[in-house]
């Protein structure tokens, strides 16, 4: 049995867990940070940098850094209904410093990140190890975490222990919290195809009777997620692969030429979503932040952004008393209150275009028009009108100039 102490543990090396190691060690207070694979190389969904997040990594001073990652900014967004295609965000309009999105790959953040943090002697980052309990000291006080690691047992002891491991998270299930799910009307199946020099640039949003498709534009392929109804991955199995591609070549008659790439499921990735909040985030000694706390749905591509953003407050609040060795456990709720606002009113934004945008468009029998959409209206960051439309009235191409 290996035993490490450290000020703060953290469990999961995602945005949020490796974010929050760096700034802890910055500000003098030892962080240790379990990550259950050998790697960050593996099959992630989430990585859309918001440009208010782009903006944290400049304060953070890794901006540029960033920018040197392989990355693809995207900003316009098209949708094509059965009335046509229209774009419907201009991202070129903002006047901030990063008017676009960032496409980065996840594990390349996440790498940038550890290298940076490593820096500090106050960081540690144990790969390969799996935490599959909790420390408790004779009150009952979370003390840190056993994890099974490449060379056996190891337990790490820390003051304060925050789980940052995901919407399966092992720290948040062997609290036994219970957590509020707001449910989804669908899955994604997530897979790529080819992207030609020709082909348009940006966000592409699809939508047809009982489907829906968006792609995203990587450079030199384009990655896809089909949208389907919740559970409904075995229907679209036991329909064969070719009637997959057929519907893919379908929503989309660009990508016709291409589809036959998908030659086997294991190229179809499924992203089961959830949509939920812990109701508390915070009991003696451990915290809970990110997709462990809140797991958000992929509308919007924002679960990178709020980790990122958990993890600036958690360490701004927390880093001064748990230098001076004040930190009391009332303090864990300032993280609580500061961040609860900004989840619950993104996924309330989630849970609106769920229900009446993407239930609505899974359940349609005939083929889905802007008229029948939700309304899109005058859009006060892009200061663009790019279409208007209701049951009772008729849809505007965008005007880039008005």
């Amino acid at each position: 049995m290996t035993t490490v102490n450290a000020d703060v543990c953290v469990v999961g090396g995602g945005p949020a867990g490796v974010v929050l190691g760096l700034l802890l060690a910055r500000g003098g207070v030892s962080a240790t940070v379990l990550e259950k694979h050998e790697s960050f190389l593996r099959d992630f969904r989430g990585d859309t940098v918001h440009p208010s997040t782009l903006d944290v990594l400049d304060e953070l001073g890794l901006g540029e850094a960033a920018q040197k990652l392989p990355h693809r900014k995207v900003s316009g967004l098209r949708a094509t209904f059965a009335d046509g295609t229209f774009q419907v965000a201009d991202f070129r309009r903002l006047r901030i410093a990063h008017p676009y999105l960032m496409f980065v790959p996840q594990w390349d953040f996440l790498e940038l990140v550890a290298e940076q943090a490593a820096k500090h002697p106050g960081f540690t980052l144990l790969r390969s190890h799996e935490v599959v309990d909790l420390l408790r000291d004779g009150t009952g006080r979370v003390a840190g975490v056993r994890a099974a690691g490449p060379d056996g047992s190891v337990e790490v002891r820390a003051r304060l222990t925050v789980g940052t491991d995901g919407r399966h998270s092992t720290v948040r299930e062997r609290l036994g919290w219970p957590v509020r799910e707001y449910g989804a009307p669908m899955d994604v199946l997530w897979f790529r195809l080819p992207r030609r020099p020709d082909d348009p640039e940006g966000l592409d949003f699809r939508v047809s009777a009982g489907r829906l498709m968006i792609g995203i534009d990587r450079g030199d392929y384009w990655q896809l997620a089909y949208v389907i109804p919740k559970g409904g991955y075995d229907a679209v199995r036991a329909a064969g692969l070719p009637a997959f591609r057929d519907s893919v070549a379908a929503l989309a008659p660009l990508l016709a030429d291409r589809v036959g790439e998908v030659t086997d499921w294991d190229a179809v990735k499924t992203l089961t979503v959830q949509l939920n909040r812990l109701r508390r985030w915070h009991g003696p000694g451990v915290l809970l932040i990110g997709d462990a706390a809140h797991a958000m749905s992929p509308v919007g591509g924002v679960g990178i952004n709020l980790a990122v953003q958990d993890a600036v407050a958690t360490a701004r609040l927390l880093a001064p008393a748990l230098k001076d060795g004040t930190l009391r456990d009332a303090d864990l709720d300032r993280v609580r209150r500061r961040r609860r606002y900004p989840t619950a009113g993104t996924q309330f934004g989630q849970r609106v275009i769920q229900r009446a945008l993407i239930g609505r468009v899974l359940a349609a029998d005939p083929p889905s028009t802007l008229a029948e959409g939700p309304s899109l209206v005058r859009d006060r960051t892009t200061s663009t009108t790019c279409a208007t439309a209701s049951s009772r009235g008729t849809p505007l191409r965008c005007d880039p100039s008005r």
